[in-house]
């Protein structure tokens, strides 16, 4: 990445030296000539004709994890799967309410146990197979069977899936599915994945381009570090996408990567600083879009009560509790994120979900607040005394913990300084260690003789949920241990909480459930939500038009996996259009650099009269 950093830099500084030789050999060019070469190069600089393909580039500093719809776990790599893939269903710009993809309708029983879904007709895969019901059939059958682990929390329930005719498939569950129009699950084609075995698909098999699916476009190159290219399909079911190509770049310097949009190097861009959402909001050439993200940014705790090689004390749900009163989650928001977040208080985020809203807020009788004191004293009523500064574990030994973090948030190094201070001023020797995230999950997972021996105290980590909430309650129950579940906590009453939830189609008493399972986790805390923070993003409108922020209005327009709509309809401003938005800039660039021109002339005409001879 350094390298190819490098070299961009290095063009735009050969560009400033062939300005200093071009504005020397002016002088020898005549007037008139001079004036119609600068028209000319300054016309292509600001609206340049199309030369072959229309190609999109996106930079971001969330690189995919894998390629492999059954292995990849990063949100850019999801954000690939929906380009390449079409689900069952999908989700509308406007509100991401369910929509149609490859099915076009739906009917459920009276019971809400049987769903039949009509398919849509005339799609073929990208290598020109025909799509059908065996298609959907299979792939649901591959991961139901095969247990991988992506995708389960989507197919609980589901029984059989049966193919009625080409075009029509039916799935029978054990009870009302809830999440059914909800699930995240890319149909893959029968005739590639049948013959990769399930072993291979869940740890070995790369999916190395081109990468066949029925969607928008097609993954036909990938360079670890460097890009990914994905060319548009002309035969997609929707009508083709206006441009040709998409390419996506991965920064690891996000300030880099706003001086490349800035530069035209890049049209769009994900992850921005946050110091640079302002200046980029003053130039008229570009679009800042902060937007509610679903997800949270969390501190974690390894609570497993197997063989672990964390402190003890993370497993009492009162330690833990009480480490709520010692964060100051407001200090967190402005230093951290310089302001672009939200304090965070539970699972769900707040004002994203409507009818109805899954957000529980805590009472203000049961709300955390930033409170060292009372951390203290609830520590000390949970048997951890507290001796000469330091805080103590029932044993009578000091407190030690390892905090890991990573660029998974971002923020993650900063925090983590944060939060070592905070747990410090309440006596907790706090080991603060910040590393890449593939090192950070090897501690996570850690494997002791085959065995799950997860070998981690602390750790800052975020996770992204879907439209419906079933997946990021999912990542909490006990069959997820070693698998979506990285705090390895288990309650008996949470996965029962979740089953019923899971069977509850009607929304307000699914939501009644939802609620009653937030105040359980919020109590027994195997997380604290840091904060909810906003994304930042940063797209061309001087020369790009046609992009879908969703939902409408303050959502995402590049990073939404659910929602794909800027890069079916985003396309070039017409030359026209972009030569007049710098019609001013041309005409004073033209007039001063003929002025300069015309002055130098006139001072070397000046030098060159004979001088006056005294006599």
């Amino acid at each position: 990445m350094t390298d190819s950093l490098s070299a961009r830099d290095g063009r735009r500084a050969r560009r400033r030296r062939l300005g200093v030789a071009l504005g020397t050999a002016l002088v020898a060019v005549a007037v008139a000539g001079l004036a119609s070469g600068i028209v000319r190069a300054l016309a292509v600089t600001a609206s340049p004709a199309p030369a072959g393909a229309t190609v999109l580039k996106v930079g971001w500093v969330n690189e995919p994890d894998n390629l492999n719809p059954f292995v990849g776990t990063s949100t850019s790599s999801f954000l690939i799967f929906h380009l390449n893939y079409d689900m069952l269903t999908g989700y509308r710009a406007s509100n991401v309410d369910p929509a149609p993809e490859l099915a076009v309708s739906w009917s459920h029983s009276s019971d809400g146990k049987v769903w039949t879904f009509k398919l849509r007709p005339h799609v073929t895969w990208q290598d020109g197979v025909p799509f059908t019901a065996r298609d959907v059939v299979f792939t649901y059958e591959y991961i139901i069977r095969n247990n991988m682990a992506s995708y389960t929390s989507y197919t609980e329930g589901i029984k059989q899936v049966v193919a009625v005719d080409p075009l029509t498939v039916r799935f029978a569950c054990s009870a009302p599915k809830a999440n059914i129009l909800g699930m995240w699950v890319p149909i893959v084609p029968q005739h590639i994945w049948s013959k990769i075995s399930p072993n291979a698909a869940q740890n070995s098999f790369q999916n190395h381009p081109p990468i066949i699916g029925t969607g928008p476009f097609q993954t036909v190159e990938f360079n670890k570090g460097q890009d990914i290219r994905m060319v548009a399909n002309k035969n997609y079911w929707r009508g083709a996408p206006r441009i040709d190509e998409v390419i996506f770049t991965p920064y690891q310097n996000p300030d880099s990567m706003v001086q490349e949009l800035r530069s035209g190097t890049i049209d769009a861009c994900w992850g921005i600083p946050e110091a640079q959402v302002a200046p980029l909001s003053r130039d008229h050439d570009f679009k800042t879009i902060v937007y509610p993200v679903k997800g949270i940014d969390e501190l974690g705790f390894n609570c497993y009560t197997g063989k672990s090689q964390g402190n003890p004390v993370l497993r009492d749900w009162r330690f833990r509790q009480a480490l709520n009163w010692a964060i100051d989650k407001q200090q967190i928001v402005k230093i951290a994120y310089d302001g672009y977040a939200v304090p965070g208080t539970t699972l769900v985020v707040p004002g994203y979900y409507h009818d109805p809203d899954w957000h529980w807020q805590p009472p203000a009788d049961q709300a955390y607040g930033y409170d060292p004191a009372r951390a203290t004293q609830l520590l000390a009523a949970a048997g951890y005394r507290t001796v000469n500064g330091k805080l103590l574990d029932k044993r009578g030994k000091p407190i030690v913990l390892r905090l890991f973090a990573c660029d998974a948030p971002p923020q993650g190094d900063n925090i983590g300084k944060l939060l070592a201070g905070y747990l410090g001023a309440i006596g907790i020797d706090v080991k603060f260690v910040y590393m890449d995230e593939g090192a950070m999950n090897d501690y996570l997972y850690n494997t002791v003789g085959g065995k799950y021996v997860p070998n981690v105290d602390l750790y800052i980590y975020n996770w992204t949920g879907d439209v419906d909430p079933m997946f990021i309650f999912s990542i909490f129950l006990t069959n997820q241990i070693n698998g979506w579940s990285d705090c390895a906590w288990s309650n008996p009453t949470y996965d029962r909480l979740y089953a019923q939830q899971a069977a509850a189609i009607d929304p307000s008493q699914r939501q009644a459930i939802l609620f009653e399972m937030q105040r359980l986790l919020y109590q027994q805390s195997p997380y604290i939500i840091l904060a909810y923070p906003k994304g930042l993003e940063a797209v061309n409108t001087s020369r790009w038009t046609g992009w879908v922020q969703s939902p409408s209005g303050d959502g995402s327009a590049i990073y939404s996996v659910d929602n794909i709509d800027s890069y079916l309809s985003v396309h070039r401003v017409s030359a026209a259009v972009t030569t007049r938005s710098h019609g001013p800039l041309i005409t004073f660039l033209i007039t001063a650099v003929i002025s300069v021109v015309l002055i130098v002339i006139v001072l070397v005409l000046r030098r060159r009269r004979p001088q006056a001879v005294e006599t």
